[in-house]
This record gives structure tokens, sequence and C-alpha cells, in this order.
């Protein structure tokens, strides 16, 4: 006898389980849905950008990072390749519209300031240069200068072309994290 109340009482929490279990799901799928929808796992393919950010290295891309704010100097992004948008590239944002970008033995100069740039083990001496970004339009440089091919080589990069800003890596596991 004192086995049906049990059982009654089992059978009234089954609902509130199943309820439970689908708004779980419902929360995961929303988090998938949004995970989709904000960020892209991409695989980096060539070594313009090393010595931080290797040939195979797996980074996530924010799509929404340029539709809710702006590309700011430093930001390392992924863009359609300006001679060929059916290539992405992974670049470092140098230089902002109405800025003058001038380079000169290695060195990157942004409105006549030099630019600290840690990031970059070998500056390229061969390369002078001195332009006006255009309004709505970017510099980009990859950090290995003497094999990027960036800026100096296919020109200021359109807003329209930008993808979507990178701030982690998420492989390989050792080398895991923010990019900076």
């Amino acid at each position: 006898m004192s086995r049906l109340p049990q059982r009654i009482a089992t059978l009234l929490r089954a609902p509130r389980l199943l309820a439970a279990a689908g708004s779980a799901v419902q929360y995961v799928g929303l988090g998938v849905v949004a995970y989709v929808l904000l960020f892209h796992l991409s695989v980096v393919r060539g070594s313009s950008m090393s010595p931080g950010i290797h040939d195979g290295d797996r980074i996530l891309v924010d799509h929404l990072s340029y539709v809710l704010g702006g590309v700011h100097r430093g930001d390392v992004v992924v863009l359609r390749c300006p001679l060929d948008t059916s290539l992405d590239y992974i670049k470092r944002v140098i230089g902002l519209p109405g800025d003058e970008i001038k380079i000169e033995q290695g060195d990157v100069f942004v409105n006549g300031t030099p630019l600290v740039e840690p990031y970059v083990a070998r500056p390229d001496r061969r390369t002078r240069l001195l332009e006006t970004v255009a309004p709505d339009h970017y510099f980009v440089l990859g950090d290995n200068r003497e094999h990027s091919s960036d800026s100096r080589e296919f020109g200021q990069v359109p807003r329209r072309l930008l993808r979507g800003r990178v701030d982690l890596r998420v492989w390989p596991p050792l080398r895991a994290g923010a990019v900076l």
C-alpha cells in the first residue's frame, strides 16, 4: 500500500523533469544559434601573422564586432582579399580613415608618430611608402612583414570587406588564449 503513493509522486514529478529537460535543450539550442551567428571558427593558412599566429592555428572570428562598434588600430581582423574576394586573409589594422601612413627602413609611422609594434619579429627594410587612408578604408599589414601580402600589395581595404575581429585562438591547446 505504501508503494502506491510513491508511484503517484513519481508520476507527478515526471512532467516537471521533462519540462526542465526541455528548457535545458532550448537553452543549449539558443546557445548554438548565438554562437553560429556571432562567431566563426577559422583555420589560419600561411605565415603572414607569425610569430604570434601560426599556420594551422584555429581562431574565433567575431562577426558582430564591427556591426556594433568601430575598427581600432591594432585590431587583428579577417578580411576578404580585395583582389580576390573568395579568399580570406588575416591581418592587423595599422591605419584608420584619414591617417597618414609612412613606412621607411622598416619603421611604420602613423600621422608622423612611430608605431610601437612588439608583435613584429623582423621589419621589412625594403618597403618605402607614404599614403593617406581613404574614407571608409583601412591600411592593414601582416606581422611577418617580409612574407605578407597586405595593403602594400593590394591597397587599402574597404570596410565592407572586413569580416570580423579576432580576439581568441582556440587551437593548439598550448597556445590557446587571447590574440595580441
